[in-house]
């Protein structure tokens, strides 16, 4: 069978092919003289006598292709080249040995950016065949035109290929870790309830026991918790999760009841919330090593941006600084007339009309289109259909920053879709679960790190004269103001050395850091280092003053050098710990510490509180940001 296919694809690669004709125009001759097969293509450089509105833009370079291996003794020069399109050209050398061998490519690696990029185009080999041939069927093959020298093999989009390979091995790491988290569940809820001795009332918990794993399995999956469009990033994935445990649970309180089974209520109470924690764990953990991959160049998704160049400008900014997300920016497409200049460090492909082009060449698997008013519906729309046929994502952003999806709904308006926006949670039941959250939370870690409270303590008394709790008034809710506790890090007379240190301030907003500030005690470093210094604030968050997870909670000089935008973050309650502290603290600029708290106070629920406080956990033994 191997033969066959290659015979019909050596037959097909070496059919006679009928040269064209170079016509070569003299310097100053107008082309349109020989009629428009003469003419450069849209998507190609225009020649040299021809004006175009964005000519500004050069064409990417596509170099020549050679012919596939086992195409017999015919020679590279042999191989038509349509002059009207390329530059006449050196032959390339051809192989060394008879038979058509020549120099084997090593493969090339998962989101590396093309070759095109990093070396000078060599006219005797065309790259694309090296990453395109494969002995393999494809099953979606478009025509190709007949100038092109080879036959693309049927086949997904070779940087969509590789984006599926490490896809396809996140969700069975899913899928084993839901199982995992099933089987621990069934045997520490049968230990709990049971022992370990095995009688033949406690029989049949053996046989529930190996079933749970498959029926978590099977309760997340119609949960859509393994979609991929719920992973890698955001609080979906962990929504779906709960829900489906919530669902589990009354699932198997209704069968119970109807049935009229006989079912140990401690071990279901054991069992099911023990599995959905332990697979939201999982499934933490999982995404956490990801995030680490992606921060060493691993598993990004190769995106070309199509804008113009401010909005491109900052959304390769963003992408490159929160690398978590997995999209590298490896070009972009801009506007006609633009010359791209402003763009720097960014391959500029062409523009609106070449983004197809463009992500085949950079070996893109995603395209981003930000906010311009030049591409509308139908251009959406077309450019849709023709990213459609290598399956290359298409990701529209919104104008509106910062506002999750579940704040919006599309609903049809005479035929339209109207995009809805709505109002942030910061009051009605919602608010009264967290409230209820957060203090019965506070109430469980105060007696959980009580040992460790009384040891701190006694640190901070032995090793330096002073109180050991410090206090200080902040600014709450709706301005609202509270004392703060805190276990002492500084000198007594850290306050009135404050005013000679001001020009040592490290930060470019309202906050005042210093990373080596002369003022912290020796046992203070390390109480900042590992944020233990903040742990009596669970005192202000069962007073009701704070919150388990909010906004940074300020100082009253702070508040007043605030801006209008800025004073939206005392809608709701401050926080122990939030987006802020867990993104870098005191290394973050001011705009991004208060565009975070702006993000959580817009975008609050339950399911990114759980996130944030297990996020908390490595960013505290990691450490960054805490002086």
């Amino acid at each position: 069978m191997r033969q066959d296919l290659s015979a019909h694809q050596e037959s097909v690669l070496t059919e006679p092919t009928v040269l064209l004709p170079t016509v070569l125009l003299e310097e100053g001759q107008p082309p349109e003289e020989y009629g428009e097969a003469n003419h450069p293509p849209a998507n190609r450089g225009p020649h040299p006598g021809i004006r175009k509105a964005n000519s500004k833009i050069p064409a990417p370079v596509v170099p020549l292709s050679p012919p596939p291996a086992g195409a017999g003794s015919r020679s590279r020069t042999e191989w038509p080249v349509n002059s009207a399109t390329k530059p006449a050209r050196k032959p390339a050398q051809a192989p060394a040995e008879a038979g058509g061998e020549g120099k084997v490519r090593a493969p090339k690696p998962d989101n590396a950016p093309p070759r095109a990029g990093r070396e000078a185009a060599d006219p005797g080999r065309n790259q694309a065949i090296d990453r395109h041939w494969s002995q393999r069927r494809n099953r979606s093959a478009a025509a190709r035109p007949a100038a092109r020298p080879f036959l693309r093999i049927r086949g997904r989009h070779a940087a969509m290929s590789r984006r599926q390979r490490w896809e396809r091995s996140y969700v069975r790491s899913l899928v084993l870790c839901d199982l995992l988290a099933g089987t621990a569940a069934g045997v520490t809820a049968f230990g709990l309830r049971f022992g370990d001795e095995v009688t033949t009332y406690n029989r049949a918990y053996i046989l529930l026991s190996a079933f749970l794993p498959v029926l978590l399995l099977v309760v997340l999956a119609v949960s859509r918790a393994y979609e991929r469009r719920y992973l890698f990033v955001g609080t979906d994935e962990y929504q779906r999760v709960l829900r489906g445990g919530v669902g589990l649970i009354a699932g198997a309180a209704l069968v119970s009841y109807a049935l009229d089974l006989d079912l140990a209520r401690s071990y279901v109470l054991a069992a099911l919330p023990t599995a959905i924690g332990a697979s939201a764990v999982l499934r933490f953990a999982l995404r956490k090593r990801l995030h680490l991959a992606r921060a060493r160049g691993e598993n990004l998704r190769r995106v070309i941006l199509v804008g113009h160049e401010l909005s491109i400008i900052g959304m390769a900014r963003q992408l490159r600084r929160e690398r978590y997300h997995g999209l590298e920016v490896v070009g972009a497409c801009l506007p006609p007339g633009h010359d791209g200049a402003g763009v720097n460090g960014l391959v500029v492909y062409g523009t609106f009309d070449d983004v197809a082009a463009a992500v085949e060449q950079a070996d893109a698997d995603t395209v981003v289109v930000l906010s311009c008013p030049e591409l509308d519906g139908e251009q959406l729309r077309r450019l849709a259909w023709r990213l459609e046929r290598d399956e290359v994502d298409l990701v529209v952003a919104s104008a509106l920053v910062d506002v999750a999806g579940a704040r919006t709904t599309i609903r049809p308006f005479d035929g339209l879709p109207m995009l809805h926006v709505e109002h942030p949670r910061l009051h009605g039941g919602s608010r009264l679960v967290k409230e209820a959250v957060d203090r019965l939370g506070a109430l469980a870690l105060l007696v959980l790190f009580g040992p460790l409270l009384l040891g701190v303590a006694l640190c901070v008394r032995v090793t330096s004269r002073g109180p050991v709790l410090f206090r200080q008034v902040r600014v709450g809710r709706d301005g609202s103001h509270f004392r703060i506790y805190k276990f002492r890090s500084m000198y007594v007379d850290a306050e009135a050395r404050l005013a000679e240190l001001k020009h040592l301030n490290e930060h470019d907003g309202v906050l005042f850091k210093i990373r080596d500030d002369p003022r912290v005690t020796p046992v203070g470093r390390y109480l900042r280092r590992f944020s233990l210094d903040e742990l009596p604030q669970l005192l202000n968050v069962v007073l009701g003053q704070m919150s388990l997870v909010g906004p940074r909670p300020p100082l009253p000089a702070e508040v007043a050098a605030y801006a209008d935008d800025v004073r939206r973050r005392l809608a709701v309650k401050p926080g122990m710990t939030g987006l802020w502290q867990v993104s870098g603290r005191s290394d973050l600029p001011w705009e991004e510490a208060v565009r975070l708290d702006l993000r959580y106070v817009e975008n609050w629920s339950l399911s990114l509180d759980l996130v944030i406080l297990l996020r908390t956990m490595t960013a505290v033994v990691r450490s960054s940001g805490a002086y």
